[in-house]
């Protein structure tokens, strides 16, 4: 391993400790870490031997290390989809399901990042298509209705099929890997990693026949804002992202893609699932 990138989320001060912890690792193993400007800038760092200040973090690394929470983590998977980088996040968020481990121990953790000693997996993303543009997610896509507007209502098909009309707050179409964040808040089912296949679910349907979809990976869902005057908002991973007008289409599939995600040998989905919100039961 030669050089890594570096993400971080916005709380400085939770990680300023983890970062000379991660740069003592990087000199052990020999490796170049990589910080943009805005990564050097948060951290007021200075140039030093093993790193490279205001640099291309996408050029030609090995390894991507976040600190951060699930949104960071997000970040780094869709900037590195498609690249077979491999993401290694320590939690520094409130859930962190997508984290590969927690902040104790971090010598060791990152010792073992830069030997390379842990396992691949690898996430699907989806494609959203829309008149104002593309967009790739790695968690999750969002219909909203606009605050203080009508519901919205949404058609929704798929093959070329009218599925239903449902009236709504909006709905999501999550991946796997998604389905634990705002499907699963929104009563949607949770699939486990390795599933084939997204979970369609409504936020607040106006209707005793809505129900959550599971779509074939191979099929593409299209979703009509079929409003006559009331546009709606679209998110991807949480994030506002466009507007879809009136009887416009919104296309989502499987991307070809795949975020690559590090995780520690042995772990499980069942076991992420159990650690990460049996913890926030108790």
């Amino acid at each position: 391993m030669r050089a890594a990138s570096v993400f971080t989320h916005r709380r400085v001060s939770d990680t300023a400790s983890a970062m000379q912890e991660l740069i003592a690792a990087a000199r052990r193993a020999g490796v170049v870490l990589r910080f943009d400007a805005d990564e050097m800038a948060k951290h007021g760092l200075e140039p030093a031997d093993g790193i490279e200040l205001d640099s291309d973090r996408r050029s030609d690394v090995d390894l991507c290390l976040v600190m951060g929470g699930d949104g960071t983590i997000l970040t780094a998977l869709r900037e590195y989809a498609g690249t077979g980088v491999p993401v290694f996040a320590v939690n520094f968020g409130e859930v962190g399901f997508l984290a590969t481990v927690d902040p104790d121990g971090l010598a060791a953790h990152f010792d073992r990042a830069f030997a390379g000693d842990f396992e691949r997996l690898e996430l699907p993303t989806i494609a959203v298509g829309c008149p104002e543009g593309t967009w790739t997610a790695m968690n999750d896509i969002s219909v909203h209705r606009k605050p203080g507007h009508r519901v919205a209502d949404l058609a929704y098909g798929l093959a070329g099929e009218e599925i239903g009309r449902v009236r709504c707050d909006g709905l999501v179409v999550a991946t796997p890997q998604g389905s634990t964040g705002y499907n699963l808040a929104n009563g949607g089912p949770v699939m486990a990693w390795g599933v084939e296949g997204f979970v369609v679910s409504f936020v607040a349907p106006h209707s005793l026949t809505a129900r959550a979809l599971v779509i074939a990976p191979g099929d593409m869902l299209t979703i009509n804002n079929a409003s006559r005057e009331e546009p709606v908002e679209v998110h991807v991973d949480g994030r506002p992202s466009c507007e879809l007008p009136p009887g416009e289409d919104l296309h989502v599939e499987f991307a070809a893609s795949h975020g690559t995600l590090a995780q520690l040998p042995g772990a499980s989905f069942y076991h992420r699932l159990r650690e990460r919100f049996g913890r926030l039961a108790r």
